[in-house]
């Protein structure tokens, strides 16, 4: 079944990684894969605008359908194997429901979390503005004591007691947060759910290679 699947991904990346989780999930083993680099401009290569003509990563077929939004991918891969490795969806209609909306919520994080990150990455010094600047690290801020709010009741897991495609969706976003420096002391329950998920064997064996040797970055400490 993998053997019919190709992914184009690129480390780091919070999307390629979901994919990447939900196939280990699934104990879908021995799929076809190419990492690309970013900063090679290896994501606008013919290759890659075969599959995905926004010339961006993941690119992810199985046979001749193709998935490059990455939430897109991880429901597949949940429909179409659902008897096989762990399921990832919830039988009851609150836990159902929990792990929706805290699925979907992850879309507000990523965008609050690439605001701040790519203004201060994309936007040229002279080009600055303070209360751009101000303005998306408050956004930030708030979505972040939110989600900090919502483990009171969930510490292990982001939508009940199991693992599911909530924890799919956005430990790969909470992991580039503290990548980048989200400091734990302040952050404390994101911290534990970041650190008590590091060893689950699918986010294990997908972490990210070019951050396996070499340092984080510190933008978020003042977070």
């Amino acid at each position: 079944m993998a053997k019919d699947m190709t992914l184009l991904w690129g480390s780091g990346s919070p999307p390629c990684w979901r994919i990447m989780i939900a196939l280990e999930e699934k104990n879908l083993k021995g799929y076809n894969q190419k990492l690309l680099s970013f900063d090679k401009k290896e994501h606008k290569s013919k290759e890659v605008m075969d599959m995905n003509p926004r010339g961006q990563l993941p690119a992810f077929k199985h046979g001749d359908k193709v998935l490059n939004e990455s939430l897109a991918a991880c429901f597949y891969l949940e429909s179409q194997f659902k008897s096989q490795g762990n399921k990832l969806i919830p039988d009851s209609a609150a836990e159902q429901a929990l792990m929706y909306q805290r699925l979907f919520e992850g879309f507000t994080l990523g965008q609050k979390m690439a605001d701040f990150l790519y203004y201060n990455w994309r936007v040229p010094e002279e080009e600055k503005h303070e209360s751009a600047q101000k303005r998306n690290k408050e956004a930030l801020i708030a979505e972040l004591k939110l989600w900090e709010g919502y483990l009171d009741k969930a510490p292990c897991c982001m939508a009940g007691k199991t693992f599911t495609l909530a924890d799919v969706a956005v430990y790969p976003s909470i992991a580039f947060l503290f990548r980048f420096g989200l400091c734990e002391e302040r952050y404390p329950k994101l911290a534990a759910y970041y650190n008590g998920l590091k060893d689950r064997p699918s986010i294990k064996a997908t972490w990210p290679p070019t951050w396996l040797d070499s340092p984080g970055q510190d933008m978020l400490k003042d977070f």
